[in-house]
Parts: structure tokens; sequence; C-alpha cells
């Protein structure tokens, strides 16, 4: 946990909604200078700041509306921090809470160096990341209309067509395979939504790689000389990082993607882990799915995971591989060298 301790002669700290702001700004000596509800535009939060525009930090809360007043801080020259959701125990604590009150404690936490950051993502990349993070959720549909077919074909005491549904001819091949007609209509709804899921997708993806080959190319083709990470495994590890040297050590890295567990001990006691939800769960699933593919047609991993096996489960085998892959690619994209099997499975 980081926190934000510059010191600065005003604290700004704000409440976000939709709609509507509670701004509270507190000077260096704690007292109230302003505290007051507003609409949600940039224009009324501008008139509020401008009085205080190179002496002032604005903190907010992290969820989802925060990016306009990041960016109006940037465009502003205005000090902004995010402050991290989970960590902001000190705002959800209290017997009394509503907007004003959570206002003051934002600006109080700020002013304290108490304020937990946040990442603020790059606004040059920040909308391709959220447009993969959107692509991800229609995949996961996706699967579900391919499992509701074969479902339905079970359902009737009939074997599930074991065939690729994003592709034509499969779609056809299970089409009016049913004597009622509502149940040939249940199946033609899905396969319709996943003949257009398919078309959106390639044109999707085509979008989002070329958006990321202006954005770090570089990068992009480094990760794709790791066995196991493709173009989709690439795109996500590429746009959830941001930028790689964010994270000053490794340790920290492999923290944010949740390659590791944090033991919760009390009294020389430990009580199991803590955390486990704390980090990047896009990273998470993308460095997993690595490990399972790098295993694909590769002896010598093979053998890596079952000298592994000898001493832990599989399930935490393939986790210690994870790990070893989220380590292996921070070390290449901060040198910039490409993957070295060699010396991957002999470190």
């Amino acid at each position: 946990m980081r926190f934000y301790n510059q010191q600065h002669d005003f604290y700004c700290g704000i409440d976000l909604h939709a709609r509507i702001l509670y701004v509270c700004i507190l000077d260096s000596t704690g007292n109230k200078v302003l505290h007051k509800k507003i609409n949600a535009d940039p224009d009324e939060l501008l008139d509020i700041l401008q009085p205080y525009q190179d002496q002032i930090v604005v903190g907010v809360e992290c969820m989802h509306c925060w990016y306009w007043v990041s960016d109006l801080c940037l465009d502003y020259a205005v000090d902004f921090v995010l402050g991290h959701a989970l960590y902001m125990k000190a705002i959800h604590g209290g017997k009394t809470k509503n907007d004003r009150i959570d206002a003051y404690k934002i600006a109080a936490l700020l002013r304290g160096g108490n304020f937990p950051i946040a990442y603020v993502y790059p606004k040059a990349m920040r909308a391709t990341r959220d447009l993969l993070r959107r692509r991800s959720k229609i995949v996961r549909h996706g699967a579900d209309l391919k499992a509701h077919v074969s479902n339905t074909f079970t359902q009737y005491n009939q074997p599930s067509p074991n065939l690729q549904l994003r592709y034509p001819y499969a779609r056809d091949e299970v089409r009016q395979r049913f004597d009622q007609a509502s149940v040939n209509r249940n199946i033609d709804l899905d396969l319709n939504i996943i003949a257009f899921y398919t078309k959106e997708l390639a044109s999707l993806e085509h979008f989002i790689e070329m958006n990321a080959k202006q954005h770090n190319a570089q990068d992009y083709h480094l990760l794709q000389t790791v066995p196991g990470i493709g173009r989709i495994l690439a795109l996500t590890i590429l746009y959830e990082i941001g930028h790689i040297e964010r994270f000053p050590t490794v340790q920290q890295f492999a923290s944010y993607a949740r390659l590791v567990k944090c033991k919760a001990q009390s009294a020389g006691k430990t009580y199991g882990t803590s955390g486990n939800k704390i980090g990047n769960a896009h990273l998470k699933w993308a460095f997993s799915e690595a490990a399972v593919l790098y295993l694909r047609g590769n002896d010598k991993a093979r053998r890596y995971l079952n000298s592994l096996q000898k001493r832990m489960s599989k399930a935490k085998a393939l986790s210690v591989l994870a790990h070893k892959l989220g380590r292996c690619v921070y070390f290449m994209l901060r040198n910039k060298t490409v993957f070295d099997d060699r010396r991957f499975l002999s470190e």
C-alpha cells in the first residue's frame, strides 16, 4: 500500500457521483475553506479550483466516473490523486456516512498523508484498455451461449454436437435438429447471436491490435515471443500493465498481477492468506492461461511441471509456473529482450 504524502497549501476531497460532486477543500492547518455540493460539470469544478490552482491537490475515490476529473486536472495542471477503493476504509467505517462527510474524509486523508494511491492509467491507452475488457465480457457471454446450445441437446437426451460454433458450417449442422419448432427457435437465437459476435469480435480484435502497434509495438511483439502468449494474451498483458516502469520491483509487479498470496499473521500465528482479491484480475487470468498454453507440445516444460508436482499439487504447480512466467515478462519488458526458453527453464 502506498500513500500520498506530498505537502500542499490546500487539499481538495471530492465525493464523486455520476451527476453530482460533493467538494471539500481544507487548508494546510485543517480548516475548511469550502464545503459544497455541485453538479458534475467541468466548468463548475474549474470555478472552485482555479483560485487555488497552483497550490492544491485533488483526490477522488476510484470508481467508474473518475476519468473526466483526472483529464480536467491534467489539462489545467492541477495535481490529481486517485484513491484505492479497497484501502479507503476510513471513509466507510464511520457511524454516520453521507456525501458531505465522505468528501471531508477524503480531504483529511490527503492532508494527513494517509490517502492510499491507485494508479492513474494513461489517457492515451485508457479507452483501448476498456475496449479490450469489454471484449472479454462479450467472449464470456458467447461461451455461455455455446454451452446453452450443448445443454439443450442434453436436455432432450441427444448427444451434444462436438463442433466449433464460430464457423458457419458448424452452426448450419446444429440447426433444425429437433421436431419441436420452439426448441429449434431457441437454438437459432443462440446461433444467430454467436454469428454476430464472431463477426464483430474479429473486427474488434483487429482494431485493438492496430492501436497496440501504435501505442507500444515493441512490447507487443516481445510478449508474443513467449510460447503460449498469442495475440489476445499479449494485448491483455500489454494494456493491463500500461507502462512497466510503474513497478520498481518484480515483487510489486507479481503482487499487482495476483501471482503471489500474502499470509495473514497475528501474534506469531498464521491464519491463512489475505488480499487475494487486491490486484489486477485480468493479469491473473492472462498469466494463468499462458501457463497452461506454455505446456502444450513442450516436453521440457512438462518435465519441469512434473518436478514441481513431486512437492505440491498440480494446481499449485501451475500457479508457480504462472508466477515464473509473470516474473519473466516483467524483466523482458523492462530490459527489452525476447523470451529465452533455455534460460527460463534452467532458473
